[in-house]
């Protein structure tokens, strides 16, 4: 493959990254909302259905986001390997250690907010 090839490859992995947070970023914010609204004190039911909800995106969305994110690293071995390449991708080798954040820290903060939002859902708080 080309440099050019490469850099499209890397810039529709990168957009799949911001897009796969779309939906898990805009459920943990409504249910945030929700939970101001009254959620908590809702039936045991519709409490199970909403971290549901929550859990099952929020995985789609973390496998997405490491799908695409291990889709970059390949793509930065591949333009590791070309002769020469332009400023921009070496720009996009340089970023590849960045690409752990995707894979692991932003899943991790989702496993935070998520526990967090568990106990607001179920816990009894005064």
């Amino acid at each position: 493959m080309t440099e050019h090839e490469l850099i499209a490859l890397w810039t529709k992995a990168r957009w799949h990254i911001i897009v796969s947070q779309l939906a898990p970023t805009f459920l943990l914010t409504a249910l945030v909302a929700f939970l101001s609204l009254g959620l908590a004190e809702s039936a045991l039911s519709v409490r199970i259905a909403a971290a549901g909800i929550l859990l099952a995106s929020g995985i789609l969305g973390a496998l997405a986001q490491i799908a695409s994110a291990n889709e970059g690293l390949f793509i930065v071995a591949d333009l590791r390997a070309l002769p020469a390449s332009s400023a921009l991708g070496r720009g996009v080798v340089a970023s590849a250690p960045w690409i752990n954040v995707v894979r692991f820290v932003t899943p991790a903060v989702f496993v935070v907010v998520y526990i967090a939002l568990l106990a607001a859902l179920f816990l009894p708080f005064a």
